[in-house]
């Protein structure tokens, strides 16, 4: 089953990440997920809601797989109203027919392809760049 399938997303990237993709609301089948009631709080984008993909077809439910800034902080406002996935936590996403390998380190949702050069942060030893 198909959770999200997009040609307008936004690409995001961060210093010593690779990029993330937030996926528009309209593109993404959203009754397939469930707000997991889970908040953090990123010190540019502001206050991030997290999202559970819904047990279906015999498989559990996957928590905060996904996450989303309803109301981010100034410079960052094109982001509402989009969802990004953790690629580690889905059966897959693609970028291009290319399927995406997830950003070391489980923090992260850095979607890395073969474009996408690092080093990256998220594994051992990177917390302090």
């Amino acid at each position: 089953m198909t959770l999200a399938d997009s040609h307008r997303c936004l690409r995001v990237l961060e210093t010593s990440h690779p990029p993330v993709f937030y996926i528009p609301r309209a593109d993404v089948r959203i009754e397939l997920l469930s707000d997991s009631g889970r908040r953090s709080v990123c010190e540019w984008k502001g206050l991030a809601t997290y999202w559970t993909v819904r047990g279906t077809a015999g498989r559990p439910p996957v928590p905060d797989a996904a996450w989303s800034y309803d109301a981010p902080r100034p410079g960052y406002e094109a982001l509402a109203g989009h969802l990004a996935f953790y690629p580690d936590r889905v059966e897959a996403c693609m970028v291009d027919g290319e399927r995406v390998r997830a950003q070391a380190g489980g923090f992260y949702g850095g979607w890395i392809t073969d474009e996408v050069t690092g080093p990256f942060k998220g594994g051992p030893g990177t917390w302090g760049w």
